[in-house]
């Protein structure tokens, strides 16, 4: 049974949504209509968001600059393509949606690509803020663009946003 929790993070709420086997959601709550229905937790969380929001603190705290937590996903094989560059694209470095469409062998597809990128339901973990648009601008962002700016800000001078 899928169970979630709400991770107060430094850039914006977080829903996180787990199972017993692997993390299917960190969704920002203001764009939490993409949850699945799910029970609340309520004191101790299970062992697996435990170990998410610890590195979801790490990650905030400057700590982490990876993740190793089991995830999936649902979603077409193109959109599963383009959420794993999003996990190529190192920590600290941005790259357009045009650079992605590429990356993946289909330059054209850019807003295919744009559209993948809104749909990522493992915000952070797969790091679709790291995608900007081609003129520099940061472009859209599911969890709103000051959350996106302070996780690009985050990354780019990796120190803490704990402080």
């Amino acid at each position: 049974m899928t169970k979630q929790i709400l991770y107060p993070s430094p850039a914006g709420d977080l829903i996180l949504a787990a199972n017993n086997d692997y993390i299917s959601h960190i969704v920002w709550k203001s764009a939490s209509a993409k949850l699945p229905s799910a029970a609340i937790v309520s004191g101790k969380p299970p062992v697996l968001l435990q170990e998410t929001i610890k590195q979801l603190d790490e990650y905030f705290a400057g700590k982490r600059q990876s993740f190793n937590l089991p995830i999936k996903q649902s979603g077409t094989d193109f959109q599963q393509c383009v959420w794993q560059a999003l996990q190529d694209i190192p920590y600290g470095e941005t790259i357009s949606y045009k650079q992605l469409a590429a990356y993946i062998n289909n330059a054209k597809a850019v807003r295919a690509v744009g559209s993948a990128n809104g749909k990522n339901s493992l915000s952070i973990v797969v790091p679709c803020h790291r995608v900007i648009a081609a003129d520099g601008s940061i472009g859209g962002y599911a969890g709103g663009l000051s959350s996106k700016q302070i996780l690009l800000l985050l990354e780019k001078n990796q120190q803490s946003l704990f402080e």
